[in-house]
């Protein structure tokens, strides 16, 4: 992980380089200050040698205004480069999103999912910036201090660093609970954006069923278990810290005792007990440096670890060898094809059938019978269990996913519109259309008229998800952007369902010219719907039932026919 971790490193070596340098001459700058107030202690006050004190004076200004330009660079470019390593992970870390399978979102919150991608990703930046930096400058003042401790008494130096052992077992032995804390931390945040996302997403469902209440349970269970979460690990760091700086008092004492003894037994001198003072009082720093590097590893490689997890998840298959799905005319046969969802019984089994190009197809049946399973299979959104699709006597698993998909137009029942314009919303399904290419298509999903009446026309901005239009005007602009997209091949499921009659009449007209020289496959609830459809299939768990015309299929006297009765009654009732 660690090497997965410094590959960021490599875009901005140079800029990472020149922050070490400045780190190191920052530590060898404050080494300077404690030998250079031992000599005018030992040497220049006792002497009087004032030209020389001012000619030091001089030195550790200029010294001083050099660390200032070094610590600038060190605050500003250094967090340029964690900055920019996060970026760089965030890009990944989408696009790897980007193709990992459906089944990977069925099972993951979406809440989790931004959590991993903003907050986790913050504290590798963090890590990324301040761990190799404090880590150099830690050991650049250590070993400098001790080398240069040594050089005015060994023995009183090995008594003051006889505490280290003590501060590195401290630290082994907190780290396995620091890890714990800060992944507690991160799974139960990852749980309250996933319940706060869902709550806003769902706030009108909310307020029309009048469940404040509930939600505000829900989200104080969350809540309490991320503050438990946090409490625990700040408890740790409580702990950690507590026991590192007694430790660090304890140093202090020993120094000031053990260089007390020393200078009055006359091993050193006045000048060499304040250097040590200094040098000790300066070696606190990198310790505690040390201590946050502990504490920035475990919080910022916890994210990491969190962040390569996602990463670590297969994406879409696709073979090596995948051909392109070019000119595309529409025929579409299943062989064998089963299907089920991580291991539960069977969807589809062993189906077989054949769909001719410019044909439609209508599935209708009871729901369970995999209707919309198999509409999700043929752009591969799924996988089959076993069988295959082909598409013009290719296998779907032989070409690649961007052209088999470029080739298949979907229009659902649930209409997902992102958050925008009206434009921006048509143009998705053809991102290099032209003005005129996005008004034909609107003309033509019988939206135009509608847009034009509108203050801003295709400028509108429409909400989050098409929250300020109608149901149907949702409808009409994602079959607008189907025909922008223009393909071969039409899945329909569930279209009109969940629309009045009135506007299903116009969606149905649209739909009519949308799938006029496709292949269309259409799923329907609505049996009125589907009465030109070139075949209509009864899909049930177990398998195909019925299969024939809207006329054949009346005649049969069969499941259609009790379907389709079934309805007609219910039109007369209302």
């Amino acid at each position: 992980m660690i090497k997965t971790f410094s590959k960021y490193y490599k875009p901005y070596k140079k800029l990472f380089i020149l922050d070490l340098i400045c780190a190191f001459l920052v530590s060898v700058c404050n080494l300077i200050y404690p030998m250079l107030t031992r000599n005018i202690i030992n040497d220049i006050i006792p002497n009087q040698k004032f030209r020389m004190l001012a000619t030091f004076a001089i030195f550790l200004l200029v010294l001083n205004i050099a660390k200032a330009g070094m610590n600038y660079f060190l605050q500003y470019w250094g967090h340029v480069v964690g900055v920019r390593m996060q970026a760089d992970m965030r890009r990944d870390l989408f696009n790897h999103l980007q193709l990992l399978p459906n089944n990977y979102f069925d099972n993951n919150k979406t809440g989790v999912i931004m959590s991993r991608m903003m907050n986790d990703l913050m504290e590798v930046s963090e890590l990324a910036h301040h761990g190799p930096e404090d880590l150099f400058i830690s050991i650049v003042m250590i070993v400098g201090s001790f080398s240069i401790l040594c050089t005015i008494n060994v023995k009183l130096t090995l008594i003051v660093f006889s505490i280290i052992p003590f501060l590195v077992w401290y630290l082994i032995n907190q780290r396995l609970k620091l890890k714990h804390a800060f992944m507690e931390t991160r799974v139960k945040t990852g749980e309250i954006n996933a319940n706060i996302e869902n709550s806003i997403a769902g706030i009108r469902v909310t307020k029309a069923f009048t469940n404040n209440n509930h939600e505000a349970k829900k989200f104080d269970n969350n809540n309490i278990k991320f503050k438990k979460a946090r409490e625990f690990a700040y408890k740790v760091m409580g702990q950690y810290y507590s026991g590192m700086n007694f430790l660090m008092d304890i140093l202090d004492l020993v120094v000031l005792i053990a260089a007390g003894y020393f200078t009055f037994k006359q091993y050193i001198n006045m000048g060499d007990f304040a250097a040590y003072l200094l040098y000790i009082r300066m070696f606190t720093e990198p310790v505690k440096k040390l201590i946050n590097f502990t504490e920035q590893y475990q919080s910022g490689m916890t994210g990491f670890q969190r962040f390569m997890e996602i990463m670590d998840e297969k994406p879409e298959k696709e073979k090596e060898d995948s051909l392109e799905l070019e000119d595309v005319k529409g025929e579409i046969e299943l062989k064998d094809l089963t299907f089920n969802y991580e291991d539960n019984e069977n969807v589809l089994n062993g189906l077989s059938l054949t769909i001719n190009k410019g044909k439609m197809l209508a599935l209708v049946g009871p729901s369970g019978g995999g209707k919309t399973t198999l509409c999700s299979l043929i752009p591969r959104f799924y996988e089959a269990t076993s069988g295959d699709i082909l598409i013009d006597g290719k296998s779907i698993y032989d070409v690649t996913l961007k052209s088999l998909r470029k080739n298949i137009g979907i229009v659902q029942q649930e209409v997902f519109l992102f958050t925008g314009s009206i434009k921006e919303n048509i143009l998705y399904g053809n991102i290099q259309a032209t003005e005129d290419e996005i008004i034909e298509a609107a003309q033509r999903a019988s939206i135009h008229d509608f847009i034009m009446s509108l203050p801003e026309k295709y400028d509108t901005y429409i909400g989050e998800r098409g929250v300020k239009l109608s149901g149907g005007q949702k409808q009409r602009l994602s079959i607008a952007r189907v025909f922008l997209k223009n393909p071969p091949i039409l899945i329909l499921d569930e279209a009109t369902s969940a629309l009045d009659n009135a506007t299903e009449y116009l969606i149905q007209k649209s739909l009519e010219e949308l799938s006029k020289g496709r292949t269309t496959i259409v799923v329907a609830h609505r049996l009125s719907t589907i009465k030109n459809a070139d075949e209509i299939i009864v899909l049930s768990s177990n398998g195909v039932e019925e299969r024939g015309s809207h006329k054949e299929l009346l005649n049969k006297d069969g499941i259609y026919n009790e379907l389709y009765q079934s309805q007609f009654k219910d039109k007369e009732v209302s």
